[in-house]
Parts: structure tokens; C-alpha cells; sequence
């Protein structure tokens, strides 16, 4: 294998799979970076075994030659040393493969050697031929996982509850993520031909947003019976999928509701996150919300060492009754405002002690659930 690069995106792939490379891992071949070298161009692997990131390099970009293959082959260099490599390195890269597992890697007049790992050892990529697979655009699908992703559970004891669920029906994608005391759930209209529910684990759709942040092609996914694949042009995630059935959580959308109101989005986040500031004395972050009467609302907080906060909003438009108030953990409160565009909001009300409904006034496809909390 040989082959000469330009730096700059040698640097970008090795940096975009190394996200996968777990340098900890009890597998050593793991630890590295699969590099493949054919006439079509480069292709570099990371894997800890849940995530798997290819991302290949053509020999031009935009009319631009960027790499030059000389040999075909493959070899599997530690991720941890050829990131700094690379990183430290001050031009076009020359890497030729030595006959045993060894690599040279020169640019100007600095020459280094670094031991590799037989690619042999390295794990296949799951196979997605004949798997079923529907187009999203890249857009629309990392604004779905910033508005559920953030309320899937940090506690392992329920693993289904540390990921995304993402169902097809009837031409309807729905993402819900829930960690039991609140719920993020968005739906989004979509013809495909697969149906079917999965749970996708939530730190791989992290890294998916961190990936294909800049992309703005469509994203073909594929799904597999224990794996869902991302793919673009040049970049594909594959992510394990979890198993187990994730809970029915349509019974769970309040729909006795006694009032409803619609107030400023922005300023009612600004509220919630000064109410905050003396909430977190309480385990839960209680923020205190009271509706006073037809047009006001009042939000407080408050900690017996530092004092009080109180203010009150403006509401926009109320149905149903007035005097109600609930205690909810800010910290919920201000990730569900965070992830509404719409500068309208509204909250629907079931009761002191039942789950307070979130959603865009003018738009039902996001909604978020928050459980009250108990003030003693």
C-alpha cells in the first residue's frame, strides 16, 4: 500500500472516525484506524464494536486532485498516534506500507515509522444488502434527534429507556425518547416502505449530529434486524440497535385537560432559567409555575440559604381554569423550550399532580411531556 494525500483532509477523516475508536478497549485491533487503499481512492474505518464509521476519500474532490494511489492495500494504525501524527505533520502526506505491518509516513523532510495492526483481524462491517432502506433529509433529521434525543434515560437498569425509539407507520416516522418522568416525542410525515419500530442507542445519534453537522444531502438509512446505518456520499454510522419493546407511550398524552394556555416562547424560557438559579437546592430543580388569573403567570422559586425569585408573564391566550399551579424541574422545563422554534408555546394543564403537556401553539408534530414534582 502507498499513497499521497493532502493533509488537510487526511486530518478531517482520520478526526471523523477516530469518534468510533474507543482507545480503552479490551480488543486491541479496536484501538485502530482500518485504512483501505484501492483505484477508487482511500477508505478508513473506526469501530468500538456499538459504532462503526467509514468514511472514504476519492481521488478528487470538486475537480481537485487531493490523493494519489500508488499500491493497493490495508493495514490498521493506532487511532491515538496517527491523529497526533497527522495533526503535527506540515504538508502532503506520503504513506507507504512496509512488509511487516509497518508503516512510513514522510511530509517535507520529516519521516516517521509507526507499527500497524493486521487488518486481518479487524471486524466486517455488518452486510445492509437487501435491508430496508427510506431517504431523510440530513436537515430534518438532526433537528428530530435535538428535539428527543436530550430525555432518554442516563440510568442503565432499563436499557430500552437509554435510547431513541424511531417507529414507521403508515407513511409517519414518530421519535420518542423518555427517561419516565418526562417525554420528547416528534413526528414527521415520510413515504417509505418500511415499517417497523427500533431502538437506536442515544450516544450514536449524538455522534450522528456531530458528523454530518455540515451535511446538507439526503441521508439514506438501512435497516437491519440489529443494525441501522447513516449514509451519505462519503460517510456512513453504523449503530447497533437495542433490543426489547420499547413502552406504548401514546396512553401516556394527557387528554383531560382543564386548562390550556399560549405564552412568548423566548420569554418564558428567560423566566424559567432565572427561577433556576435558586431552584437547585431541590433535588429536583423545582420551579414553581401558578396561574394567577385570566392573564397572568407567575413563576418562583426558592431556597432557604439564598432567598427568593418571583416574577410574572404575560399570557398570551387561556381556556379552561385559572388559580391552577404545578411544580416542575426547570432543567426539563428549559430543554423542552430549548428545542421549540416557534415563538408561541403552549402548556396544557390536567391537574396539580398530573403531567404538563408542551408543544409549538401552531404546530402538534412536537410534544413534550414533563411529571410534576412533589414539593415535600
Amino acid at each position: 500500500m502507498e499513497f499521497i494525500i493532502n493533509k488537510e483532509c487526511f486530518n478531517k477523516a482520520i478526526s471523523d472516525v477516530s469518534h468510533a475508536v474507543s482507545i480503552k478497549t479490551p480488543i486491541p485491533i479496536l484501538s485502530g484506524i482500518k485504512i483501505v487503499a484501492n483505484d477508487d481512492g482511500l477508505t478508513l474505518l473506526g469501530s468500538n464494536s456499538d459504532i462503526i464509521i467509514e468514511k472514504t476519500i476519492p481521488l478528487t474532490i470538486d475537480g481537485v486532485t487531493g490523493l494519489k494511489v500508488f499500491e493497493k492495500g490495508t493495514v490498521v494504525l493506532s487511532a491515538k498516534y496517527l491523529n497526533e501524527i497527522v495533526k503535527k505533520l506540515p504538508d502532503v502526506i506520503h504513506l507507504k506500507l512496509n512488509g511487516n505491518q509497518s508503516v512510513t509516513i514522510k511530509s517535507n523532510e520529516i519521516v516517521m515509522n509507526l507499527n500497524g495492526l493486521h487488518s486481518g483481524e479487524y471486524p466486517n462491517l455488518p452486510q445492509v444488502d437487501g435491508a430496508g432502506y427510506f431517504n431523510i433529509p440530513s436537515v430534518e433529521l438532526l433537528e428530530i434527534i435535538k428535539q428527543t434525543a436530550f430525555a432518554v434515560s442516563k440510568n442503565e437498569t432499563r436499557p430500552v429507556l437509554t435510547g431513541v425509539n424511531l417507529s414507521i407507520k403508515e407513511n409517519m416516522l414518530t421519535c420518542v425518547a423518555t427517561n419516565s418522568h418526562r417525554l420528547a416525542l416528534r413526528e414527521l410525515p415520510l413515504e417509505s416502505k418500511v415499517t417497523g419500530s427500533f431502538i437506536i442507542p442515544s450516544k450514536s445519534l449524538n455522534e450522528l449530529t456531530k458528523l454530518f453537522n455540515n451535511e446538507a444531502d439526503t441521508i439514506h438509512i438501512f435497516i437491519t434486524e440489529s443494525y441501522i446505518v447513516f449514509q451519505t456520499n462519503h460517510i456512513s454510522l453504523f449503530s447497533r440497535l437495542i433490543e426489547g419493546n420499547y413502552p406504548n407511550v401514546s396512553e401516556l398524552l394527557p387528554k383531560d385537560l382543564k386548562t390550556i394556555i399560549t405564552v412568548d416562547t423566548k420569554t418564558l424560557f428567560k423566566g424559567i432559567d432565572r427561577a433556576c438559579l435558586f431552584a437547585s437546592e431541590w433535588r429536583n430543580n423545582n420551579v414553581h409555575i401558578e396561574i394567577l388569573d385570566k392573564s397572568k403567570l407567575r413563576i418562583s422559586s426558592n431556597s432557604s440559604e439564598l432567598g427568593k425569585i418571583e416574577e410574572t408573564q404575560s399570557i398570551n391566550s387561556i381556556s379552561g381554569e385559572a388559580g391552577l399551579s404545578v411544580s416542575l424541574d426547570g432543567s426539563f422545563l428549559l430543554d423542552a423550550l430549548k428545542a421549540i422554534k416557534e415563538n408561541e408555546v403552549k402548556l396544557s394543564f390536567g391537574g396539580p399532580m398530573r403531567p404538563v403537556l408542551i408543544e409549538p401553539s401552531e404546530n402538534s408534530s412536537y410534544r413534550h411531556l414533563i411529571s410534576p414534582v412533589r414539593t415535600y
